[in-house]
């Protein structure tokens, strides 16, 4: 079912790309002699918009009209991924004949090491009480909201982590880098989040057990729920946080000349580029989706083969045991036990794998529509790779008896309603969309149905920039005079920053007050409209075959 949304997002991708030429929006900032106010402190100095006529047309390929249209596309896709999937588990669970089937009632691993102790433990088979413990809960609800804190604190370590890099490519003796140190600082920042991802990863594996196992659970199927929900919850943190960050506080709360929010009163924090902030969320997303996918299909495989190789080299009495089995039925039993070793949480990896990426490709798919296509070229190949580690590198699996997925279905369904707050505010926050909507009818050329001559954008990045003076009292020791000075060496006595914001005294213009209402209009009508589209497409889809009800009958 990825296949649809990869079609439609490489298509909305082609859709920026063909307005490369004609767009007045490239054009105004490519030919633009605008003079931008200095983005850092000491030695960064004011430098030209059209400087930035590279990232002027990334920014358009992934922020363009077609975006809005692919969003609430995803969210109603979403939707209909989760009951084409309750329709196929439907299928199966009539075929095996498991309808009825109660994983609490009884143990859920069946002829497993973990029900055959319990049995040993309990000759007289008496059944487990269910308990509850209000103190056990509280402690285990406080350790939760600690470690999403953490986690939460390690994003606010990103964020100072880019400040100063900025700072710091900006300051560097590499003119490139110093030109672009904005969008270095994002890309460490964007490798940096996936080093924390891949050791948080491990860290909130353990934490999850060991939560577990002050709950004491009553059955393992419960044990099995409780650390699913606890790691997913912190796993979403660890991807998440960051890209929160980066979509809905990213150049929002950086102040302005004379005004500047800074870190521990001396590093301005980040600014969005005067393109719009969609392309920041990009660059984050594409380089910890590619680096996670990539890397983790690599050691997903390399690991079970290095671990069997040097399994074999171990076992000096390899070639003897199968000399004795030459002759018996006991060589397949032999060979599977060389291989590596399997537990009941063997296959959670690969759930979590799959709802981390289901997660990527709905929740900002507006800022990144070729994420379904990466997520398909990633599954095609996985599921080969998948195939091979199961059969030939790892022990068989012990079958397990279920009628379903578990507590994942339900991780879905909030992923899917999260998808559509989530694209929403993106679409009405983070993208240029409602300035550009609001500009073409009220404030452009052809502002009140006027006849125009001109492109009805024509002037609409002039009109996202406010002036700073440098003799202005109120931004008098913001800028020293060597930072006022061009590349040419022009000195320059006003700069201009993306805001809305009078050119006198620095306080919001009746348009950004405007355009903030119709954003949080669009953002309600967009929810309240996809919702309803979700609701009508589940309603629309049975969630079992007719064929199945019917054998049920």
């Amino acid at each position: 079912l990825l296949i649809p949304p990869a079609l439609i997002g490489v298509i909305v991708f082609l859709y920026g790309l063909a307005f490369f030429n004609s767009s007045p929006l490239i054009k105004e900032v490519c030919d633009a002699h605008t003079v931008m106010c200095p983005l850092c402190d000491r030695r960064c100095k004011v430098w030209q918009l059209s400087d930035t006529c590279t990232y002027a047309k990334v920014s358009l390929l992934f922020d363009n009209n077609g975006t809005v249209l692919f969003a609430m596309f995803m969210a109603v896709w979403a939707t209909l991924f989760l009951e084409f999937w309750k329709r196929h588990r439907a299928s199966y669970v009539c075929e095996w004949k498991v309808s009825d089937w109660c994983e609490e009632e009884v143990p859920s691993l069946f002829y497993s090491e973990i029900a055959i102790q319990e049995i040993v433990n309990n000759a007289n088979c008496e059944p487990k009480n269910h308990k509850h413990s209000y103190l056990r809960s509280t402690l285990v609800l406080i350790c939760v909201v600690a470690m999403i804190l953490v986690i939460i604190g390690l994003t606010h370590a990103l964020v100072v982590f880019r400040v100063i890099a900025a700072v710091l490519l900006a300051e560097g003796s590499w003119e490139f880098l110093s030109n672009h140190s904005n969008t270095g600082a994002m890309m460490l920042g964007a490798f940096l989040h996936y080093l924390i991802i891949t050791v948080m990863t491990r860290i909130n594996r353990i934490v999850a057990m060991k939560l577990c196992e002050i709950e004491k659970t009553r059955s393992f199927a419960a044990t099995e729920k409780s650390f699913t929900v606890k790691m997913f919850t912190f796993q979403f943190f660890t991807y998440f946080s960051s890209l929160f960050y980066v979509a809905f506080f990213l150049g929002r709360i950086n102040g302005h000349p004379g005004g500047y929010v800074r870190i521990a009163g001396k590093w301005r924090l980040e600014e969005c580029h005067p393109s719009g902030c969609l392309t920041d969320l990009f660059i984050q997303m594409a380089i910890i989706m590619v680096l996670k996918q990539t890397i983790s299909n690599i050691f997903e495989f390399t690991g079970p083969w290095f671990h069997r190789w040097l399994r074999r080299r171990n076992e000096e009495d390899a070639k003897d045991g199968d000399e004795l089995c030459d002759n018996c039925k006991l060589r397949n039993w032999l060979s599977n036990y060389r291989l590596n070793n399997v537990d009941s949480f063997s296959l959670f990896n690969e759930f979590l794998e799959m709802v981390i990426q289901f997660s990527f490709t709905t929740i900002f798919v507006a800022a990144f529509p070729l994420a379904p296509l990466l997520a398909l070229i990633n599954n095609v190949i996985e599921i080969r790779l998948d195939a091979i580690k199961m059969v030939t590198l790892e022990r068989r699996l012990v079958p397990k008896k279920t009628n379903d997925i578990g507590v994942w279905i339900n991780v879905l369904e909030a992923i899917g309603v999260l998808a559509v707050i989530a694209n929403g505010l993106v679409i009405g926050v983070s993208s240029d969309f409602i300035p550009r909507l609001v500009y073409r009818y009220l404030y452009g050329p052809c502002a009140n149905g006027t006849a125009s001559d001109l492109d009805c954008m024509t002037g609409y990045i002039k009109n996202t920039l406010s002036i700073a003076r440098v003799g202005d009292h109120n931004i008098l020791n913001e800028f020293s005079p060597h930072q006022m000075v061009t590349a040419g060496g022009l000195n320059v006595s006003h700069c201009s920053y993306r805001d809305y914001r009078s050119n006198e005294d620095y306080s919001l213009t009746p348009q950004f007050w405007l355009i903030s209402a119709v954003r949080f209009a669009f953002v309600i009508l967009f929810e309240h409209v996809v919702v309803i589209c979700k609701f009508i497409a589940a309603w629309f889809v049975p969630s079992a075959p007719m064929q199945v009800k019917n054998d049920r009958l």
